[in-house]
């Protein structure tokens, strides 16, 4: 779309250089010294002048003041080791180069391209056409009202590129004075934030950008400009060495942050962890806790940093005892701890005894089947009624542990509650699989088609599988898996919600009912550990009522998005790290 303001007197491309109608602002007063502590807001991030700072703890201060959603950078640091000593964990070493093109030797090219304007940012310029160009290009976009700002800052300058035909914004560039902003001895300036439009169809739009701005401060009479690129940007490398900028050793520093991550992550381990692995191990990196790999297809890997080391398998670490880990393993031992506890559970015997067994159905009518251990819902059948049924579960149950429990079955929602250092981070609903119905495939068909989309979404985590306890579901509904669902009927195919059986799982912590939080926190401190996913059933989501049905020692931390599991556990592994966390 083009400007909305019509372009006037705009600025021929034969004369960039000179760009005389922006105003050749008046000098510092030679006689001030040097401003101290230097920021410049440049829209996307303050600019820090490193050489302003004579305390390297101060430096490092102001950069971690960062505002959320900017980028700061601070360049020309005389000890960057000394400024990353007092914030090791929250800042970084840019892997940038510095480039200076000493002005007084700058040649203007022969031939700027044609259909090409270049002229100051106008309070007047669409915001979003601006921004858009940084947005397609990955960058950091200016906050709403710089631009209307711009004119009242003269140390700060943006200068526009736009297409002389379709007067679209192609490409935009950050100029700073560093003599009008601290008084900068040297009399130097810096160019930032070159970005070009991917689809501009007119040539040289960085290049026309780039002289634009060489032209401005040239004609100020500063004595040269800098830029800082990264490494491995070879096209704007390229440009730089064509203009004949040269390498200087000036370093920048940033602050650890979401948008510049990939910088200070370094490159993935080789080895390809799943997604409850990897959700931990990437909060680890972004602190500086080195991540070594043990066996990618088990989960295991080992975090360390400084002199501190722990071995996880996903969320089970080395601080969970052997003790409490076997507490949780054995559902009839949690069960019996957590009754004595004074929480609610549901009741449950021994499946040793065919007796003992037909007179527990015969009082409870509907139960469920399940190993005493096991994880991922291998060997659990529920809500069955008939004893040949509860017979049949129990056989197919034993082929996962030699023990088998009966349990009462109790209605309602299935709610995993993760406890990490005795505090709840994050609850939510489990439901079983389900399908929908469109009036022209069959069952078996539908089932296929949403264990795809759920192995889509989990990395292979979850799918569907068509077992015996699929077709018992769908035969209780009154279908055959070859039979056509009406469109719009949903059926659950499967009975448990365990997401690895193609179940899907909902946040529910904000609305989790006070008592509930309470018991879960009071359920880990009873079985002394300190991370669990706690399942109770509830027959209200925001009610108090629950029954306790078993607790999980290795929890799937990557399944609670957006609450902040795997930060909560890095604290307790390093707790020392806490404020580099969310």
């Amino acid at each position: 779309m083009a400007q909305t303001k019509p372009l006037t007197d705009p600025l021929d491309p034969t004369r960039m250089a000179s760009l005389k109608h922006w105003g050749k602002p008046p000098e510092a007063d030679a006689e001030h010294p040097m401003r101290r502590e230097a920021t410049v807001d440049c829209g996307w991030g303050r600019l820090i002048f490193g050489q302003t700072y004579d305390d390297p703890a101060r430096l490092a201060a102001t950069l971690q003041e960062e505002q959320t959603g900017q980028r700061d950078i601070a360049l020309y640091i005389r000890d960057p080791h000394l400024v990353l000593s007092h914030a090791p964990l929250g800042l970084f070493l840019d892997p940038s180069f510095t480039y200076r093109l000493d002005l007084s030797k700058y040649a203007d090219w022969d031939s700027p391209p044609e259909g090409l304007i270049i002229r100051p940012v106008s309070p007047d310029d669409r915001e979003a056409a601006i921004n858009r160009i940084f947005l397609a290009r990955g960058m950091v976009p200016a906050y709403h009202g710089f631009y209307e700002r711009i004119e009242v800052s003269q140390c700060v300058m943006v200068l526009l590129a736009l297409d002389a035909a379709s007067g679209e914004v192609v490409g935009a560039v950050t100029g700073v004075d560093h003599k009008l902003a601290f008084d900068d001895q040297d009399d130097g300036s810096s160019l930032w934030a070159l970005a070009v439009d991917p689809q501009a169809t007119v040539p040289a739009v960085g290049e026309a950008l780039t002289r634009a701005l060489i032209g401005i401060f040239r004609e100020r009479g500063r004595r040269f400009m800098d830029v800082s690129v990264l490494h491995d940007n070879a096209y704007a490398i390229a440009l730089y060495d064509k203009l004949e900028f040269e390498r200087v050793p000036a370093y920048c520093i940033k602050k650890k942050n979401t948008i510049n991550e990939h910088l200070f992550l370094g490159p993935d381990p080789d080895e390809h962890l799943n997604a409850y692995a990897r959700i931990i191990t990437d909060e680890a990196r972004r602190r500086g806790i080195g991540v070594e790999v043990l066996d990618a297809e088990g989960g295991f890997f080992r975090l360390t940093l400084g002199g501190r080391s722990v071995t996880c398998r996903e969320s089970l670490s080395e601080l969970t005892s052997a003790v409490a880990m076997s507490r949780c393993d054995d559902k009839a031992v949690t069960r019996r701890l957590l009754a004595a506890a004074g929480l609610r559970v549901p009741a449950q015997v021994e499946a040793a005894d065919d007796g003992a067994v037909e007179a527990f159905v015969k009082a409870y009518r509907r139960v469920v089947v399940k190993p005493a251990r096991g994880e991922q819902g291998r060997g659990i059948r529920v809500d069955l009624h008939a004893l040949d049924e509860v017979r049949a579960a129990i056989d197919e149950a034993r082929q996962v542990g030699d023990r088998v429990l009966v349990e009462e079955y109790v209605r309602g929602e299935d709610l995993r509650v993760i406890v990490i250092d005795n505090q709840v981070v994050a609850a939510a609903v489990r439901r079983p699989a389900q399908i929908k119905g469109d009036g022209t495939r069959t069952i078996r068909d539908l089932i296929a088609k949403q264990s795809r989309r759920r192995a889509a979404a989990t990395q292979g985590e979850s799918t569907i599988p068509v077992d015996a306890e699929t077709h018992r579901c769908v035969n209780r509904a009154g279908y055959e898996l070859d039979d056509v669902l009406a469109d719009g009927v949903v059926l659950r195919v499967r009975k448990t919600a365990n997401l690895h059986t193609g179940g899907t799982i909902h946040d529910v912590t904000e609305c989790l009912h006070p008592t509930l939080a309470r018991d879960a926190v009071r359920a880990a401190e009873v079985l002394e550990i300190p991370v669990v996913g706690l399942d109770f059933m509830v027959p209200d989501l925001e009610g108090p009522d629950y029954v306790a049905i078993e607790a999980n020692e290795r929890p799937g931390l990557a399944n609670h998005e957006p609450q902040p599991t795997a930060e909560r556990f890095i604290d307790l592994l390093f707790p020392f790290t806490r404020a580099y966390g969310t």
